[in-house]
């Protein structure tokens, strides 16, 4: 990567905001001849982390993430045998095929109206004992009835299903003539394996699960700097997880470094081991030197993070990712560049500074698949709750096992917001559909840099400096004009 006006701009303190690609020729045809992979570990389609946050990434998110050729991190505040479930439920789940929600025709409304809220796809299959569909169940025929009425009563024995095996392209059309949005996948024998949505079909066919070595989903899972985090991170490795992230809000600390050392030496190179957060390079080196494989870079930048306000400590993160970038690459590593992700540009400048994959948070917890019930407020409109990992919130939920007095004094120490509304919004209710957002916007941001693979990307890179009134005018401002 190298500045437009390097004399200047490269003495500069920026933020994403304060940046933008100057565009190149590309010699390729369509943004579909990019190749996303990031060149830290194999199996990714493309470089989208779901953040290892308890209101962003659980089973559902995980599972998702990677059917859509991502990574989910799960939070390092979960117990180990909830982990264990959640990575065995993903690497038994269908590469293509979404888990479904099934009741038996015995169970009620109240029964139904429990999940249905778990998918975007809005379908609840009710099914017999040898798991062979009898109807489905959508919101529309849950509307004025009594909560203990059977689901036998209130399906719609109409069942438009897709067999095992069927094109995308033929399941699109299929849906399409139908008029549903989803339908049951089912087996030769006619039981029921998975639901497909007519959007996924087309998601498919963009974007590749992220698969291990064995075919199975991959996920990644997070520790802390605890004194357990050496016991946990040799149990994730026996679970099989694809990556292991050491986490703390600051990483350049003498507690992070002997955890690192601890926990590189369980694992032994069996799986890339993350370590973070930091925002210097010789943040980064200290990290790499402890033992980590991926330094996770940025202090301060997350939708839920109030440590700037409360410590003054932090740097703009494109110049966060971009010295951390250059120190790790000079040792053959690679970085992550984690939070303040609110477009897909920042995604592609994040990769344009050196970084090999990026997490992303706040935006991926107003969906579906996020972990949480989906609530309601006066106005009808649909939200989830969410909180930064360093707020009194979570500080309370980790310290559950000390006492009332204990828990208090933690309390006081708190750099993240307790809880936030993220509303659900219309054609983003899904995490496929905003990974789909983000991985075409940056293709497009691929080719207009002259770049067909992430590493080129980060060569040919030509970053240029604007001011407030330069991003102002690349905002979209013409959706409503009297």
């Amino acid at each position: 990567m190298m500045f437009l006006h390097p004399e200047r701009d490269e003495q500069l303190e920026l933020s994403t905001d304060d940046v933008f690609l100057n565009p190149s020729f590309f010699e390729g045809g369509s943004r579909l001849e990019t190749d996303l992979s990031p060149p830290d570990f194999a199996g990714s389609a493309h470089p989208i982390v779901s953040a290892n946050m308890n209101a962003v990434t659980g089973k559902r998110m995980a599972e998702t993430m990677a059917r859509f050729g991502g990574l989910g991190v799960l939070p390092q505040d979960m117990d180990i045998d909830t982990v264990a479930r959640i990575v065995a439920h993903i690497h038994a789940a269908d590469p293509r095929y979404d888990t479904p929600l099934s009741v038996s025709p015995r169970a009620t409304l109240r029964d139904v109206q429990g999940i249905i809220r778990k998918r975007s796809h809005d379908l609840v299959v009710v099914v017999d004992d040898e798991e062979r569909p009898l109807g489905i169940i959508t919101h529309a025929d849950l509307r004025d009835r009594d909560q203990f009425t059977p689901a036998a009563t209130i399906m719609s024995k109409r069942l438009v299903a897709v067999p095992v095996g069927m094109s995308n392209r033929d399941a699109f059309f299929r849906m399409e003539e139908a008029r549903v949005k989803a339908a049951p996948v089912l087996d030769d024998a006619g039981r029921l394996v998975g639901v497909l949505g007519r959007d996924d079909t087309v998601r498919l066919e963009l974007l590749r699960p992220a698969l291990g070595a064995r075919g199975e989903l991959m996920v990644a899972a997070a520790v802390g700097i605890s004194a357990r985090s050496t016991e946990l991170a040799a149990r994730l490795v026996e679970l099989g997880v694809a990556a292991i992230v050491v986490d703390t809000a600051h990483g350049h600390q003498r507690r992070m470094l002997e955890t690192l050392r601890a926990v590189s030496a369980v694992v032994r190179g069996r799986v890339p081991v993350v370590a973070g957060n930091v925002c210097t390079a010789e943040g980064t080196r200290a990290l790499l030197d402890a033992g980590a494989d991926i330094v996770k870079v940025n202090v301060g930048p997350g939708a839920m993070c109030t440590t700037r306000m409360q410590t003054g400590a932090g740097r703009p993160t494109f110049t966060s990712v971009l010295v951390c970038a250059r120190e790790a690459r000079a040792r053959g590593k690679h970085v992550w560049a984690d939070g303040g992700v609110r477009h897909p540009r920042d995604v592609a400048l994040y990769l344009a500074a050196g970084a090999a994959r990026v997490m992303v948070g706040t935006a991926l917890a107003g969906t579906y698949e996020s972990p949480g019930d989906v609530k309601e407020d006066k106005d009808g409109h649909l939200y989830k709750e969410n909180y930064g990992m360093a707020s009194a919130r979570a500080v309370s939920d980790r310290a559950a096992d000390q006492d009332a007095f204990e828990r208090a004094k933690k309390g006081f120490f708190r750099e993240g917001i307790s809880t936030s509304r993220i509303y659900i919004r219309e054609g983003h209710e899904s995490v496929g559909a905003i990974l789909v957002d983000m991985i075409t916007g940056v293709q497009s941001a691929f080719t207009y840099a002259g770049a067909r693979t992430v590493d080129e990307l980060h060569a040919r890179a030509v970053i240029g400096v604007q001011s407030p009134a330069g991003y102002l005018e690349g905002t979209p401002h013409g959706a409503l004009r009297r």
